[in-house]
């Protein structure tokens, strides 16, 4: 195997003396081409372009020598090195890193940067990295051909956002571009780039600005939020005491809530609908799990009521006033989905769009079996778990509230 693997960073500046003194001594050099461009690279070195980095990594570990492998930025940041580490190839790796291309965008755009999402589209990931942009105020993404600024402002579709756009970073054709969202599918964008996308409404929206500091990296400042807990009386969403409530009718009971948020499990990177949001409870807790929200309800007080909870909780929502299930036409791909109202049709509709969970809930056992035939109908296994609740008033332990419902939970085949 190679004698030593060493990585160096490169962002355009000059080589350190670290970097230079490995290049001297490497007789195999590995990089994109303008890495193999670079005059330090030694005349008689064995070079290898840079494709597949996992073909790369096993030339490597068979090579007789002293290796050097050359990548853009950071290589330990979404880069090389974890490749080359792997098991597999036994190398002994050094790295000697340089300013990451995400630390250099954000310089560029003079932004603090502790407080962003970070992530990788590619054409197998570029939904889930639109679904962050989504439910996020601040999101770099490191862009790949075919999944890019454009391809992410298409997918947002609607969704207002301003997007920095940093071109062949640490080179002599680099440009920093800003446009908002709606105006970025017009242009031609060359690679390398990293997008800086921000906007939103939830909490630390104008984090770029903000005086406050944060201490956990990844969120935006203020995170935790201050109200702790899960599946709270629906009371608290809209900021009113919670009196002696769990909240209203069976579909908004935070016990049945509950059991719904386990089963479909929402997390970052997901897009969820909530059809019947009513107060915006679920779909504001499926959005303090990272997931991105559409909220979707037919009465305009709920939809208000909806971007009142998302403003109390710090929270993204895009919210959809319509009748389901023509309103769900024209709305992105989910990956789970939270019925609340709108009847067999609506279960119908939203199985025929084959997201991997579904979730609704019944009064009778009749509407049960109805929703529960249509979803195995297409292709769902589905269980169904009768629920019962009863809220207590515990200075006389006298019930105050009782809730009986079906839950049905479906899964796609």
């Amino acid at each position: 195997m190679a004698d030593r693997v060493t990585v160096i960073g490169w962002d355009g500046s000059p080589l350190t003396d670290a970097a230079r003194s490995a290049l001297a001594a490497a007789t195999l050099v590995a990089g994109a081409a303008h890495h193999l461009a670079l005059p330090e690279v030694p005349p008689r070195a064995e070079r290898i372009r840079l494709g597949s980095t996992s073909l790369a990594a096993r030339r490597i570990a068979r090579h007789r020598g002293t290796a050097v492998v050359l990548a853009d930025g950071d290589p330990g940041f979404f880069g090389v090195v974890r490749t080359l580490r792997a098991p597999e190839h036994g190398l002994e790796v050094e790295v000697v890193p340089a300013v990451s291309s995400v630390a250099a965008a954000f310089a560029r755009a003079g932004m603090p940067w502790d407080d962003a999402q970070l992530v990788v589209a590619t054409s197998r990931t570029l939904r889930r990295a639109v679904n962050v942009c989504r439910a996020h105020n601040k999101v770099a993404v490191l862009t790949s051909p075919g999944a890019g600024p454009a391809e992410l402002a298409l997918l947002l579709n609607g969704v207002h956002r301003t997007f920095v756009i940093c071109e062949a970073l640490g080179t002599e054709r680099e440009q920093v571009t800003v446009l908002t969202s709606d105006k970025v599918a017009d242009h031609t964008w060359r690679d390398p780039n990293v997008v800086i996308v921000v906007g939103g409404s939830g909490a630390g929206a104008d984090s770029g600005t903000t005086q406050g500091t944060g201490w956990l990296a990844g969120h935006e400042v203020g995170y935790p939020p201050a109200i702790r807990g899960w599946a709270l009386p629906t009371a608290e969403y809209a900021g009113e005491p919670a009196e002696g409530s769990g909240g209203g009718p069976a579909g908004e009971s935070a016990q049945l809530r509950a059991a719904q948020l386990a089963w479909l499990g929402p997390r970052t990177g997901d897009l969820v609908w909530d059809i019947g949001a009513g107060s915006g409870a679920f779909a504001v807790e499926a959005a303090r799990f990272g997931a991105a929200v559409i909220a979707v309800d037919s009465d305009a007080d709920a939809c208000g009521r909806g971007y009142v909870a998302a403003r109390r909780f710090g929270v993204q929502l895009e919210i959809v006033h319509g009748v389901a299930p023509h309103i769900l036409e024209d709305l992105p791909e989910p990956d789970v989905v939270r019925i609340g109202a709108g009847g067999t049709a609506t279960v119908t509709a939203v199985a025929d769009r084959r997201p991997a969970r579904i979730v609704t809930h019944a009064t009778t056992r009749d509407e049960a079996e109805a929703a529960g035939r249509a979803l195995g109908e297409r292709g769902y296994a589905v269980e169904c778990a009768l629920l019962q609740s009863v809220r207590l008033e515990t200075a006389g332990w006298t019930e105050t509230e009782r809730s009986v419902v079906f839950l049905l939970s479906a899964i796609r085949n």
